[in-house]
């Protein structure tokens, strides 16, 4: 079991916290060019999944099945703000002890980032922005809640990470007195859509349980500028379904 947590934790390092230092033994890559999305899989042995998975991430949210799933009880609340500029996304690292538990299994909330535009679609339909909030359970396994935010009233969450964090990659910074409440990233109404996939970003690990929210949150005008003044597009391409199953909550 030691051994899975390890190697769980080192794909989730390796997904969501990018080499900005020449040094660095992780494949430099990016979301466009010769280093894109359509060429992760040449770019490092490792990333070969990127090509082969067939459970890959993200995809065009289109329900097969409708059922009554289990809620999401979160385990959410203030968190101290300390930011990561990764060189990919503006990354917010959550201490332990705040988690999601379904179906009496627990995740730990690890970190949480941002995608434009939204990679996740439903029915075709994108969004600005998108928010995945990343979890692990205790044997390594992942669980990512994915929430769509649409353009609307300010976000007082988004507001300081957005405008106070790191403009430079490979910079973190804690923000003094800001307390970021987990809470306010979640719709009022968390039925979701459930299924299996991948991460996101390379080495595009599969097995990754997937609860998107089916309902957005909104960010304003200003503040989706100006977080696509940093990262103006790092979104993956929508992927093949495949075979694979969606479940829509319909409670």
């Amino acid at each position: 079991m030691r051994a899975v947590a390890i190697l769980a934790s080192s794909l989730l390092l390796l997904a969501t916290t990018a080499s900005v230092s020449r040094g660095s033994s992780t494949p430099h890559w990016t979301y466009d060019g010769e280093d894109g999305p359509q060429h992760w899989a040449q770019l490092d042995h490792s990333f070969e999944t990127c090509e082969l998975g067939k459970q890959q991430s993200p995809v065009d949210l289109v329900t097969h099945v409708k059922a009554d799933l289990p809620s999401i009880k979160f385990n959410y609340g203030e968190i101290p703000t300390e930011v990561v500029n990764n060189g990919h996304t503006m990354q917010v690292n959550v201490p332990y002890g705040y988690s999601i538990t379904i179906e009496d299994h627990t995740y730990q909330l690890v970190q949480f980032h941002f995608h434009t535009p939204s990679e996740y679609q439903i029915e075709g339909k994108s969004f600005p922005l998108e928010l995945h909030l990343v979890h692990k359970d205790e044997n390594g396994a992942l669980a990512v809640v994915g929430v769509l935010i649409q353009e609307g009233g300010v976000s007082p969450a988004l507001e300081r990470i957005f405008w106070d964090g790191p403009a430079d990659a490979g910079k973190t910074k804690r923000l003094i007195d800001v307390k970021t409440d987990l809470e306010s990233l979640l719709p009022a109404d968390k039925t979701y859509y459930r299924f299996m996939g991948s991460l996101t970003t390379p080495p595009c690990s599969e097995g990754v349980n997937w609860f998107e929210m089916r309902n957005p949150i909104e960010a304003s005008m200003a503040q989706i500028e100006k977080f696509r003044q940093l990262f103006p597009m790092n979104a993956r391409p929508i992927q093949p379904l495949n075979n694979r199953l969606v479940v829509e909550d319909i409670k």
